[in-house]
This record gives C-alpha cells, sequence and structure tokens, in this order.
C-alpha cells in the first residue's frame, strides 16, 4: 500500500487523489520509479529478494533432508511465522509512533546477522533442527516489525501520491521476479556446493537494501502536539478501526482464511517434488520459480491499471483462481503440468493479496497506517504458520496431495463469500472515493 501533495501539513490527513493530471514521462507501469527514493529502495530490494528466496528453498530442503518429514517442515514454517501473528499488533502502534525510515534499516540488519548465523552452521556442517527452529523464530520476529514498517513507508517513498496503486504492483513484481530467480539459482547451488552457500549469498545480499535506505532523502516528521497516546490506547483504537469498518475487516478475513489454508502449500513442496513428481532440488526450484512467475504476471497486470475502481471484483476472483490452480495441482503427477498449474496460484495468490493491498492502503486513514498494515501482516503472514502446521499434520495423516485439493477448496469456497458481500463493500467504499476525488461527487458508475 489521490493523497494531498507533500507540501501538506503534517495534520491534515491525506488521502489518494485521482484528480487528472498529467502523466510523467516514460512507460505507464514504471511510472512509481520517476520517484528516488522508491528507485532507490526498488534496486536494493531487487538484490536482497533473491538472497531471501534462496534462503527459503534452502530451509525447507535443508530440514527436510535431515528429517525427512513433512511435519516437521510445518513446525518449522510454524516457528518463521508465528512471531509475525503475536506481535505485529504492538509492531503496528510503534510504526505509527517511531521513524519508519530507521526502522527498516535496524531490520534489515539483524536480518542480515541472522542469515550469515545460517550461514556459518551450515557451512560448519553443525546445524541441527532445532537451531534452524530458533534462527526461524528470530527472523520472524524481526519480519514482525519489518512488514508493517515496509508497507507503511511505501506511501511515504512515492512523490506522486496518485503512484501509490503502481508502487504496490511493482512492488509486488519485484518480490515475484526475485520468487523467478531466487528458487532456480537456489535449486542448483543446492546441488552443487550445499544449502549454506544459499544462506552466505542472502546474508550478503542485505548490503544492497541496507545501501539504498542510507542512501534515500528522507524529511522527517515533525511529532504531532499534545500528550502522546499510550500504546495500550492506541492498540485498542487500532482494533476497534479495522473490526467496526467492514471494508478493511472483510478484506482482511479472506487474506486470512486463504493465507490459513491456501498458502501452506509451499510448506509441502519438498514432499511433492520428492515424492509425488519424482524430483530433486532442481525440481523444487521450478516449482518455485512458476509460482513467481504467475505472481509475476499477476502483479504486471495490477501495475498497468490506473485506478484502484474494479479492484473489488479482482479481490474473490483472484482467489477463487488460486484455489482452482491449487486443486489442479493436487491431481497431477507430471512435472510440466504441475509447473503450468503453479502458474496459475503465482497468479491468483499475487493479485488477490497486492489488489487488498491497495484498496487497504486507499482508505485508510493515514494516522492508522502502520497499524493497518500490522493487521495485514498479520492476516497475511501470521495466519500462515496455523496453517503450516495444519497442512503438516494433514500431509503425515491424508498425503501432501490430498492436503492440497483441501486447501484449494477452502480457498474457492472463502472467494465465493466475499463475493457475496461485494454490494455491501461498495455502498462502504464509494463515499471514501467519493471524498478523496477516485469517484465524481455524483458518479452512479459501479
Amino acid at each position: 500500500m489521490a493523497i494531498p501533495p507533500l507540501s501538506a501539513p503534517d495534520n491534515e490527513n491525506p488521502t489518494l487523489s485521482a484528480a487528472p493530471e498529467p502523466e510523467p514521462a516514460g512507460p505507464r507501469m514504471l511510472r512509481a520509479l520517476k520517484s528516488r527514493n522508491y528507485r532507490l529502495y526498488f534496486g536494493g530490494q531487487g538484490v536482497s529478494l533473491v538472497g531471501t528466496w534462496m534462503t527459503r528453498i534452502a530451509t525447507s530442503w535443508l530440514v527436510y533432508r535431515l528429517t525427512g518429514s513433512a511435519l516437521l517442515l510445518g513446525v518449522v514454517s510454524f516457528a518463521g511465522q508465528i512471531p509475525t501473528f503475536v506481535l505485529a499488533p504492538f509492531a503496528g502502534v510503534l510504526v505509527d509512533r517511531v521513524d519508519k525510515h530507521r526502522m527498516l534499516v535496524w531490520t534489515q540488519v539483524l536480518a542480515m546477522l541472522q542469515s550469515f548465523a545460517m550461514a556459518i552452521l551450515a557451512l560448519l556442517h553443525v546445524i541441527t533442527v532445532p537451531e534452524v527452529i530458533g534462527l526461524s523464530l528470530f527472523q520472524g520476529f524481526i519480519n514482525a516489525f519489518d512488514m508493517p514498517s515496509r508497507q507503511a513507508f511505501l506511501v511515504e517513498m512515492v512523490d506522486r501520491r496518485e503512484d501509490l496503486g503502481n508502487a504496490i504492483a511493482l512492488n509486488s513484481s519485484l518480490v515475484n521476479g526475485a520468487r523467478l530467480l531466487g528458487p532456480s539459482i537456489g535449486g542448483i547451488l543446492i546441488a552443487a556446493v550445499g544449502e549454506g552457500w544459499c544462506f552466505f549469498i542472502d546474508g550478503a545480499s542485505y548490503l544492497a537494501v541496507i545501501a539504498s535506505l542510507l542512501m534515500m532523502r528522507v524529511v522527517r516528521k515533525a511529532r504531532p502536539a499534545g500528550e502522546p497516546k499510550r500504546g495500550l490506547h492506541q492498540l485498542k483504537e487500532g482494533w476497534r478501526y479495522v473490526s467496526r469498518f467492514a471494508p478493511i475487516r472483510t478484506i482482511l478475513l479472506l487474506l486470512a482464511l486463504v493465507s490459513l489454508m491456501g498458502m501452506p502449500y509451499t510448506v509441502l513442496m519438498p514432499v511433492i517434488a520428492s515424492k509425488t513428481l519424482h524430483g530433486g532440488p532442481a525440481l523444487l526450484g521450478a516449482l518455485m520459480a512458476a509460482t513467481g512467475i504467475g505472481a509475476l504476471c499477476g502483479a504486471l497486470y495490477l501495475a498497468q491499471r490506473t485506478t484502484v475502481l474494479g479492484l473489488g471484483r479482482v479481490i474473490p476472483a483472484s482467489a477463487g483462481i488460486f484455489g482452482a490452480g491449487l486443486a489442479a495441482f493436487s491431481f497431477t503427477r507430471v512435472p510440466w503440468i504441475a509447473v503450468v498449474c503453479l502458474v496459475v496460484v503465482g497468479f491468483g495468490m499475487m493479485v488477490q493479496m497486492a489488489a487488498s493491498n491497495t484498496i487497504l492502503q486507499t482508505i485508510v486513514d493515514d494516522d492508522k497506517r502502520g497499524r493497518v498494515m500490522s493487521f495485514y501482516s498479520m492476516a497475511f503472514m501470521g495466519m500462515a504458520p496455523f496453517g503450516g502446521l495444519l497442512a503438516g499434520a494433514l500431509a503425515h495423516r491424508i498425503g501432501a496431495e490430498h492436503t492440497v485439493l483441501v486447501s484449494g477448496t477452502c480457498c474457492m469456497l472463502a472467494a465465493a463469500w466475499f463475493a457475496t458481500r461485494l454490494p455491501m463493500l461498495r455502498h462502504e467504499i464509494r463515499p471514501i472515493y467519493r471524498e478523496i476525488g477516485v469517484l465524481p461527487p455524483v458518479e452512479e458508475d459501479a
């Protein structure tokens, strides 16, 4: 995730403006890159995220190689993501109170140290599953603060606030371009020299994003006058805002359901690649890269859009596509067909996630942005550990293929439920769109 110009007073509530303005020079899909700070961020993250995806595939393969257990894959996934569920609401309060730029610098430094610790233990051949779980917990703690900081800071990196939707879509493109490259490179490296070098390269890649953050020209905002609110009061205020405003509540609920039931299919990928499709780390990398191709296509589809209008319909459609792709993937035993199914899965996953992010960032009050995006992180990342444990336990009892089928079916049902809520959501969102200029004052177009 048109807001008034940057020169607006700090005490005014910025909103997304759709007032017609001349398009900046350059391709429409890349217009957010006209902003210097966002351009720096985009370049630094592009390097770092490749390393992140290398670490993800290396961690999964390392745990499965050491244990051969689908259940322990779920446990490690749970350890890496449960801190986001527990800490995200408190992190959101902190993000709304502190400098987001400085927060991001510290989270990247700590993440770099975590990757180097994994690398040292793996390269010395002394790493064990308990150590992987412990370091995954530490990374989860970092992510609990990093994700809401990153999402809330995004709006401050673009000079033209009407380019926020494009920045979110480009950021999604970046993540999934890395999802395409990282697992492919990681699979080759694991087969050639082992998992440790993937962790080491990931640690080194954080230097790029740290450098990009330090090179930014950031205008420090003055703190609001008056007595600061207590953290607990802000936490309750954020929860009331999210739980009582139906559009935000419904979008986050669908995201949480899909994250719980659908996203944990990635936990089972080593099992499916080795036992169902009879491959090794190279095939695992190809399967994860296929998801990245689909997700990249989805992000590029969103990047070419110039308005948030219509994204409400896109959310349930993409969630349904995601679920259908998972269901089809569960039946295939042929590697190339599995790759095609995962392209569809990646497309649906990314479009739903990024479209939800864009609408949330558009309608949220600016002074609550950090808290709302922390609940977004909680729904997107925080529910996944429970899904990972559930997927691991189900796979242990009914097999990985049947578990993926159950996941896809649940996602399709959740998408159908959301579609029934669309008329009510439009009714509540339209006044906001009119107030901020996305719709003309008397526009009746759906």
